[in-house]
């Protein structure tokens, strides 16, 4: 269920410009267009050209690899030397799925101008044992093994020390990363990194993999007549590691990750990587879509080093061509998959019962830490925990004997994740002095720290934490469409979801749309716990069900990962899902609509989940279109105001049938401003009722700021703590302007608080309400209909 302090929106609806819904149904045939052009308006996707190269790669023109200037150029001249001289040359990847795809990419795309295994190797840290990034011990091996020059991949900026290191033992190193620059250059050869551009650079978001690909993409224009194999052969790992790595998919990312799909998609027929191809057979999936990466191969790749911690013969996964090799490596990633589901469930029930002791309410980051918890699923759980709590999440577990010297202090290793765009690399940084290493980009972060620290830590992160947070309120949950059941069922469905899926691939700065259906109710709950491919049980689950409201008489399938059906609350209820299309085939499975589920919240009052037994002809719904000439009569009820709860409304039905009228739903929505500029004129209204001794009504004042009363009474109270004395008689308000309480700031910064969410929570409801569909509001009047009965 979704957190009861987050609040749910939906994007307010505009109408685009006709050339772009013609473009989209010039691009898809069959479909109307509307939505999709919406999408892409609200996303700022407004020019033409814009348009035609986010809809379609043969219409967008990748940027030069050459665009990294004296640093491409550089590392390729460095290359091309080592070729020449037959030097050894190692590629130092890393464990996650981007670094293991740039790792093997660079295998592959170096390997046409080396010699593989003879002057061409390559390296991948343990996760469990190793730091992240280029290590001493790692770099004496390769001095003992003739290494010559190193080529980093995903990995390697801010590795100063270690660099320095390498240039002392004579080895060049090609940095190819996309994490944090160092604030100067360090001592390398070439240091390609796309963080050396604006943020709004095409080539500003690239993954390592897709760093690496424009390496190796600069050394095929300089040597065309070298390879044996097409550059687009890569594009496959380069869709994996981008989208499993979660950057923005703009510009060249998203270029490279459609050019990336094509390929994969080809797989199942191809068989062009063996491993790929097996992969996806195990998770049931196609490879056509961007969800075949992040739910199906990214977590599985992702699982050998959580659970291995060495993820060496990833590599070979994704190269060999070998069918019987892969299929045992599959099958060892597979099993791998399915522990590491496991040990996350465990690792997840454990951190949220630490939860209990703990006062939320005052805390802004979770800090968590326990004795051997499995460092390699933390990010994950810490992933979880944020999403579910809205608060940063840091779990560390602490390492005690093993190899480690007794003059060392012990050590706790730990992941952190962020929610809504707080910069959690920088709140980590920040406290580096209580830290002895760290690393990571804003949304999240790694760290190791002495046990004896964690205390301090704790409670400096969240002093900063609540400076940055005392002023903003928690963003909405945001929809971008409000639907009925009957929108995604059979053909409407179908048309829908390939409107939607022209803004694949979706990613972060281009989100998957969220569809928002309003006072539904599910049925046909059922969950189960996933078992392995050899028939063990595992404790990581989903629920399924069928999706119903009062606009079809049947339902649509869906599931909710991780949950249990008892996580669904009873009754009517709001649920936010992807709506999604599974092309798999195989055993009993044929390719299917459902939806995903993402967030759920009880609803009232539930809309009666029985068929009318008669038609409730005295609603009438003018919200859209108006009569031209709007009257009145005798007989009619016209609502103009635009309700806030179910119980408002329902009062104005039950009036209205009480009377024997019919009722006209004529409200719109009044201009909502942001909470916060409605609290900052609330203040300039005090200050001017104080300064000039004005009375004011209640009325006059919730009319000004299209306030109700309830929203009114909380913003009065928050002026109290700011140093406002209000007055109300009758209903007359008189303000003074008095010394403020001696109330802590965090004290003043909470009732503002509860203004600002009061009003979101009261906008909300308004643009529900415009937006609710006639059916549902059928459904109330029959209900009240039925109770006037009884």
């Amino acid at each position: 269920m979704d957190n009861p302090n987050r609040h749910w929106s939906v994007v307010p609806p505009i109408q685009p410009p006709d050339w772009l819904v013609q473009l989209i149904h010039d691009k898809q045939p069959g479909v109307q267009g509307q939505v999709a052009a919406q999408l892409l308006w609200q996303r700022g996707l407004r020019d033409r050209r814009q348009v035609m190269g986010f809809l379609d790669p043969n219409d967008y023109q990748p940027t030069s690899p050459f665009a990294f200037g004296e640093e491409m150029h550089w590392a390729v001249e460095r290359l091309q030397q080592a070729r020449d001289r037959h030097a050894k040359v190692t590629i130092w990847g890393d464990f996650d799925a981007d670094g293991l795809t740039a790792t093997a990419l660079l295998w592959e795309g170096l390997g046409q101008f080396f010699d593989p295994h003879r002057t061409l190797s390559y390296t991948v840290p343990n996760r469990l044992t190793d730091s992240y990034g280029l290590s001493i011990a790692g770099l004496d091996r390769l001095a003992q093994q003739g290494c010559e020059l190193i080529v980093t991949c995903d990995t390697g900026s801010t590795n100063l020390r270690e660099l320095a290191y390498a240039k002392e033992l004579g080895i060049d190193v090609i940095v190819t990363d996309h994490h944090t620059l160092p604030d100067q250059r360090p001592p390398v050869t070439a240091i390609i990194n796309p963080r050396m551009f604006a943020s709004d650079h095409p080539l500003a978001h690239l993954s390592g993999v897709a760093v690496a690909y424009k390496l190796v993409e600069a050394l095929y224009l300089e040597l065309p007549h070298v390879p044996q194999r097409p550059l687009a052969h890569l594009l496959d790992l380069v869709a994996i590691g981008l989208i499993a790595d979660l950057v923005n998919l703009t510009g060249d990312c998203r270029y490279l990750a459609q050019r990336g799909i094509e390929r994969l998609q080809q797989q199942q027929h191809l068989r062009t990587r063996p491993g790929i191809a097996r992969l996806l057979e195990l998770c049931k999936r196609s490879g056509d879509r961007p969800t075949d990466i992040s739910f199906g191969l990214g977590p599985r790749i992702n699982a050998v080093s959580r659970i291995h911690g060495d993820a060496h013969f990833c590599i070979e996964l994704l190269t060999s061509q070998d069918p019987d090799r892969c299929e045992a490596l599959a099958a060892e990633t597979e099993l791998a998959n399915s522990r590491r589901k496991s040990v996350q469930k465990d690792v997840a029930k454990q951190a949220i019962a630490k939860l209990d002791p703990l006062d939320l309410s005052t805390t802004q980051v979770i800090v968590l830490s326990e004795p051997q918890w499995p460092i390699g699923v933390l990010g994950l759980v810490a992933g979880q925990i944020a999403q579910e709590y809205d608060r940063p999440t840091i779990l560390l577990s602490e390492i005690t004997g093993g190899d480690q010297s007794e003059d060392e202090p012990p050590l706790a290793r730990g992941s952190a994740r962020s929610v809504h765009q707080l910069d959690l690399y920088q709140l980590v940084k920040d406290q580096a002095y209580l830290l002895t290493s760290f690393g990571g980009h804003p949304l999240a972060a790694g760290m190791s720290l002495p046990i004896a620290n964690i205390s301090l830590f704790t409670a400096a992160i969240n002093q900063q934490a609540r400076r940055l947070l005392s002023t903003q309120s928690l963003p909405p949950l945001q929809a971008d469409l409000a639907v009925t059941v009957a929108a995604l069922a059979k053909d409407q469905g179908k048309a829908l979801f390939r409107e939607l899926k022209l803004l694949e691939p979706c990613g972060m700065g281009n989100p998957v749309p969220k569809l928002l259906i309003q006072n539904c109710w599910f049925e046909d709950l059922w969950h189960q716990n996933m078992r392995d491919r050899k028939g063990k049980l595992i404790q990581y689950i989903k629920t399924r069900f069928q999706l119903r409201d009062v606009s079809t008489d049947t339902g649509f399938p869906g599931v909710w990962w991780g949950h249990y059906k008892t996580d669904i609350p009873p009754g009517p209820c709001d649920a936010l899902v992807e709506l999604d299309f599974n092309s798999y085939r195989g055993g009993r499975q044929t390719p299917h609509y459902e939806v995903r589920l993402i967030a759920v919240r009880s609803a009232t009052p539930p809309p009666s989940p029985q068929a009318t037994t008669e038609p409730v002809d005295w609603i009438l719904d003018w919200r859209q279109h108006p009569p031209v000439e709007l009257q009145e009569p005798d007989d009619l009820v016209v609502l103009h105001q635009c309700p806030t709860s179910w119980d408002q409304l329902g009062s104005w039905l039950y009036q209205a049938h009480e009377s024997g009228k019919k009722i006209a739903i004529a409200f719109h929505l009044p201009e909502q401003e942001p909470a916060i500029t409605q609290w900052h004129q609330l203040v300039g209204i005090a200050k001017y009722l104080a300064r000039t001794g004005t009375v004011i009504s209640t009325t006059q004042l919730e009319q000004k700021l299209n306030l109700t009363p309830p929203s009114l009474a909380i913003g009065l109270q928050a002026l109290a703590s700011v140093g406002f004395q209000v007055t109300q008689t009758a209903q007359a308000l008189q303000v003074q302007q008095v010394p403020p309480p001696s109330a802590y700031p965090q004290s003043r910064a909470q009732a503002i608080h509860r203004f600002l969410v009061a009003v979101e929570e009261e906008q909300f409801r308004q643009r529900y309400f415009q937006a609710v569909p006639l059916e549902t509001l059928k459904a109330i009047a029959q209900q009240v209909s039925t109770d006037n009965k009884k």
